[in-house]
């Protein structure tokens, strides 16, 4: 269930995506930083769910925390002239390729355990 509404949501983001205007290139290192804080949560979520620990309310607080988190720190740094993005950018990359690894490893485990049982 949860794989279809994230197709579905790429699929409608892919079309508004194609009508949307352009953001300006002031707002966008904003747009970036809560993009990756996004995805972050969304591969954090596949995870859990394969985990069969996901909770919705954790979900979305931390989906909305994290976009806002990080695009207060992009303001921030701005007006103190440190790019303190970067710290966000390193955590959020960082967590999206641990997840990004157990849902690889949950799937070759699952492939190698129907294969097994197949011969």
């Amino acid at each position: 269930m949860v794989f279809i509404a994230i197709i579905v949501g790429c699929m409608l983001g892919a079309i508004i995506g194609i009508y949307a205007p352009i953001v300006p290139y002031t707002y966008s290192g904003y747009l970036a930083i809560a993009i990756i804080a996004a995805l972050d949560s969304v591969f954090g979520g596949i995870a859990a769910t394969l985990k069969k620990n996901f909770d919705l309310k954790i979900f979305v607080s931390g989906f909305f925390g994290n976009a806002i988190l990080s695009i207060l720190l992009t303001f921030l740094g701005q007006k103190l002239n440190v790019d303190i993005y970067l710290a966000a950018i390193v955590v959020f990359v960082g967590r999206m390729f641990n997840n990004l690894a157990m849902i690889r490893r949950y799937y070759i485990e699952k492939l190698a355990t129907r294969k097994a049982k197949k011969e």
